[in-house]
């Protein structure tokens, strides 16, 4: 399973990662860094009336698809993107940081933060404490826990340590049985993302956030992630209750990334096409 191979190859990066002055250096560049801003408030107080709010993603390759673009193999502009997401109603975004199957980098969540004023979720694949260190040396003001890739007690630890560090954590369903196992033993538990890709085939089904939806209490964030490519799908998240979409490829792989979200969010189309 690739979920799999991605956890192992994560855990041999830690590994070089052991050392006491690497994370001294990222906690004294957390002092020095301004204080996170309310990822999950910022979702909360930005959601549309007709549509769930949008969390935009900066992807620059997949294990299933590769290059999401041609042109990302020579340049990505990673600033560019998050630029338009910004300008044209992403309330927040997602950055891929995984280098080894996803081509991404600590570096794009840094000086996307650096240069604009909205809240990002460090997307990676969280396994060891120092991770939530990085994330939070490099910008980050939510991070993702995938439940099927940690143990119970993992959860709770970590999502302690990332509030211990100002960051919100978002947790990642994929069917009931990990829903459950957050509701009991996370309460407190804001943000809960529903998964429609299956981790073993990459394959996607929107019905998993409809079926899982019905079981979040209603003091959660439901956020439905993967396979949310047009407007009629989003008018039917809306109507499961769900609050926020995170959504990276039909964006990129789009022909004008800023008239998709403005069709995805029900707005007119603004004639610019943008990037």
């Amino acid at each position: 399973m690739i979920l799999d191979r991605i956890l192992e190859h994560k855990r041999a990066e830690l590994r070089h990662k052991q050392s006491r002055s690497y994370l001294s250096n990222l906690k004294a560049a957390i002092r020095d860094a301004p204080p996170a801003l309310g990822f999950a408030a910022t979702l909360h107080a930005t959601k549309p009336p007709s549509s769930p709010t949008l969390i935009a993603e900066i992807k620059k390759a997949s294990p299933s698809l590769g290059f999401l673009r041609e042109e990302f193999s020579e340049q990505f502009d990673y600033l560019g993107l998050a630029r338009t997401y910004h300008e044209y109603g992403a309330s927040a975004l997602s950055v891929l940081t995984d280098k080894e199957f996803f081509q991404g980098d600590l570096r794009y969540l840094e000086e996307i933060k650096r240069a604009l004023p909205i809240p990002a979720l460090n997307k990676e694949f969280m396994v060891g404490d120092v991770q939530f260190y990085e994330a939070r040396a490099h910008g980050a003001d939510a991070v993702l826990l995938i439940v099927a890739a940690l143990e119970r007690r993992q959860l709770m630890d970590f999502h302690a340590l990332a509030s211990e560090l100002g960051m919100d954590s978002l947790f990642e369903t994929h069917h009931e049985r990990e829903l459950d196992t957050i509701l009991e033993w996370i309460p407190d538990a804001r943000m809960i993302g529903i998964n429609n890709r299956d981790l073993s085939t990459f394959t996607t089904d929107l019905n998993v956030t409809f079926r899982l939806a019905k079981r979040i209490p209603s003091d959660k964030l439901i956020i439905s992630e993967s396979g949310i490519h047009d407007r009629d799908t989003v008018t039917k998240l809306t109507e499961a209750g769900v609050h926020a979409m995170l959504i990276g490829e039909s964006l990129i792989r789009a022909e004008h990334t800023a008239d998709k979200i403005r069709e995805l969010l029900g707005l007119a189309a603004s004639g610019e096409g943008g990037a």
